[in-house]
């Protein structure tokens, strides 16, 4: 397995693992939080119970007691509170820091850093009161700044969870690439070597009767060449009869289909060399042939017939390709023409892939996929921006 490949692999349990770790932590101290805020409300709740019982008690002290009380509780809450007189006088002082002590420098820096984090306020009668935040809004502070750290983590995840997908799909697009490029020159060299056979076996046969064929697979092997230096580079745009072009892609597949056990028949239905549309005619014949091709291998093993219809509808010029064999499963028609994805053991994957970049991406067209009406055999259209007749 290649290095990247396996890197690629391990990685998805540490990112699953990850991902669980981070949750799990969040929610552990999001019910740390409310655990906290529960006792919380219940210490509140026993406070203003003294509070209300020290002022519904008629001795002679018991408000005294209760505010005493209070002011216990309230210290008990954990928060720093500083309350100074208009002189600036510091008349009442809890939570502080235990660092502090007696140095004024430092308390005074200490109730500095209170009035940033909450802005003091003004009690007539009592001075300014400088106050911190509890603990809860502590908590509360750790927790957003664990959600931060998390969010990141996973932002970090998904990009590199991305980068995996697109490099993944790279290598699988470059594997398909290389053995389409095998398949494209195997076909023609096949042939080649079939007729070198014949002849060997029919050393009286003219070169007359096998010119035709051995011209056919060579003009094959030219336009192979020619589709593969197309890659990477702008479509052309020459105007292009889809007639004609069909007429050549069927003419090259009739005489190799099988005839005789499981037959598959081929039929065109096309009227002329049109319609006509503008784009590149070698990267056009590559898209309709790998359609074909596809249905000639969904046939495989059990014969048929494939139909190819050529029209104009509307604007559009169409192509459309349908075939009786066993169709398509559900499960993959969403992921048809992702390079990779084929229904055929040992299928290659890149020929409907191939297909629809060449129709949608480099000729502004449309390919799409339609099952037949009992859910056997399968329609693809090709349409194209029609050419305007003047």
């Amino acid at each position: 397995m290649p290095r990247n490949a396996a890197l690629r692999r391990a990685g998805l349990p540490i990112v699953v693992g990850l991902a669980v770790l981070l949750g799990g932590i969040t929610v552990w101290y999001a019910w740390v939080v409310a655990r906290h805020l529960r006792d919380d409300a219940r210490e509140t709740s026993l406070l203003l119970g003294r509070v209300f019982a020290g002022l519904s008690d008629p001795g002679p002290d018991a408000t005294t007691d209760a505010l005493l009380d209070l002011a216990r509780q309230v210290r008990s809450l954990g928060i720093a509170i500083v309350v100074m007189d208009t002189a600036g006088h510091i008349t009442a002082l809890d939570n502080a820091p235990p660092q502090i002590g007696a140095d004024t420098a430092r308390l005074r820096s200490w109730i500095a850093e209170l009035d940033l984090e909450n802005p003091p306020v003004v009690q007539p009668g009592v001075g300014t009161i400088h106050y911190g935040a509890g603990p809860v809004a502590r908590r509360f502070a750790g927790i957003a700044a664990l959600e931060g750290i998390v969010l990141l983590c996973l932002a970090v995840l998904a990009v590199w969870a991305y980068r995996t997908r697109v490099a993944a799909a790279r290598d699988r697009l470059w594997v398909a690439m290389a053995r389409e490029s095998a398949h494209q020159l195997g076909t023609p060299l096949m042939s080649l070597t079939g007729w070198i056979a014949y002849l060997r076996e029919n050393p009286g046969t003219t070169g007359a009767e096998l010119a035709e064929h051995l011209q056919a697979d060579a003009e094959r092997l030219e336009r192979v060449a020619k589709r593969f230096e197309r890659i990477g580079r702008p479509a052309r745009r020459d105007s292009v009869g889809l007639g004609a072009l069909a007429e050549r892609v069927v003419s090259y597949f009739r005489p190799r289909l099988p005839t005789l056990a499981s037959p598959v028949a081929l039929v065109l239905r096309a009227t002329g060399p049109g319609p006509t549309t503008l784009g590149d005619p070698v990267l056009l014949e590559w898209a309709l042939e790998a359609v074909i091709k596809n249905a000639v291998d969904a046939l495989s093993g059990r014969g048929g017939r494939i139909d190819v219809a050529v029209e104009q509808a509307g604007r559009m010029a169409r192509l459309t390709v349908r075939d009786d064999g066993p169709g398509v499963p559900p499960e993959v028609r969403n992921q048809l023409f992702e390079p990779g994805i084929s229904t055929k053991p040992g299928g290659w994957g890149i020929g409907l892939a191939l297909a629809r970049r060449i129709v949608e991406q480099q000729h502004g067209g449309r390919l799409v996929y339609r099952p037949g009406p009992n859910g056997d055999g399968a329609e693809f259209v090709l349409e194209f921006p029609l050419v305007s007749q003047t």
